[in-house]
């Protein structure tokens, strides 16, 4: 077993993880980190850091290990692989801090449970801008006991919020995302029409956000990324779009209805038929005011 207290393995070395990876390696933590991208690689190493060759040279280099991973999909292909398997230990604690399926989560949690290693639920909201600073929100679902032993490691990172049971983390993370989204779409119609009446839009979006219609979009948003038509916050539409699938399959998962995020979901489905892959979600804004299409 490892005896490095100071270690953590690290899968997901890209946008973001590139930035918390650095935020640990400052912070003076061991970081053993994997991506299958060697450009990723070399800017963990070049912060510091360390890599391995494969995912199941990090599980094995290190008793904590953060997965910061593009899709459920992609958690499950590790967490499942009979190699990983092999590497865990008693003990170890497996920290998912991708945007992840609640119902994948806590079968997966069920399942490390026979190897006795626990799942903490720990995705983030705060983007790149939240993981370079280290002031990510970090929504946590699991044990307070196996929580509290990550006090230090969370600590570079940004502010910790336990909100339940292992799954409710990643749960608060896809309504999040969902709301942000909603909130974007709105703001983007209401913006593209006053603009189109004859708003400036620069001086819309200061009044809207000195009364009560303001929100992250035109807080942030709008005033960073969509006025000055750079359309870079950094988070992709796609993921953006995968979060919000999330959320209505949870709503639907327990039984209730999901109209609003389901009329959402499909606007932003077809802004992404549109925009194509690579498109950030500030983009939406653009498709919005060229006339994008709004049949569902």
């Amino acid at each position: 077993m490892p005896d490095n207290h100071n270690a953590v393995a690290f899968l997901g070395l890209g946008n973001m993880g590139a930035r918390m990876t650095g935020r640990l390696v400052a912070a003076g933590f061991d970081v053993i980190g994997f991506d299958p991208a060697e450009p990723a690689r070399r800017t963990l190493i070049d912060a510091g850091g360390r890599t391995v060759d494969t995912a199941a040279q990090a599980f094995r280099a290190a008793d904590r290990v953060i997965l910061m991973l593009p899709s459920t999909r992609v958690v499950e292909s590790v967490l499942d692989d009979t190699e990983i398997r092999q590497a865990l230990r008693p003990g170890m604690t497996v920290i998912d801090m991708s945007s992840s399926e609640p119902l994948s989560t806590r079968r997966l949690a069920g399942d490390l449970a026979e190897y006795k290693v626990t799942l903490i639920d720990a995705p983030v909201s705060g983007g790149i801008a939240g993981a370079t600073a280290g002031r990510l929100t970090i929504m946590a679902g699991g044990p307070q006991d196996v929580l509290s032993q990550l006090d230090s490691l969370f600590a570079p990172l940004g502010q910790v919020r336990h909100v339940g049971d292992t799954g409710t983390g990643h749960a608060v993370k896809a309504v999040n995302n969902l709301l942000s989204a909603v909130n974007l779409l709105a703001a983007a119609e209401g913006v593209a029409a006053a603009t189109q009446f004859g708003v400036d839009p620069a001086v819309l979006i200061e009044t809207i956000n000195a009364a009560s219609g303001r929100s992250a979009a035109t807080e942030l948003k709008f005033p960073q990324a969509i006025l000055p038509e750079t359309y870079n916050s950094g988070f992709a539409l796609r993921l953006m779009l995968k979060d919000m699938r999330i959320a209505t399959t949870l709503a639907t998962s327990v039984g209730l209805p999901a109209h609003l995020g389901e009329q959402a979901l499909a606007l932003w489905s077809a802004a992404d038929a549109a925009l194509g892959e690579g498109a950030d979600q500030t983009e939406i804004a653009r498709w919005i005011a060229e006339g994008g299409s709004h049949t569902t």
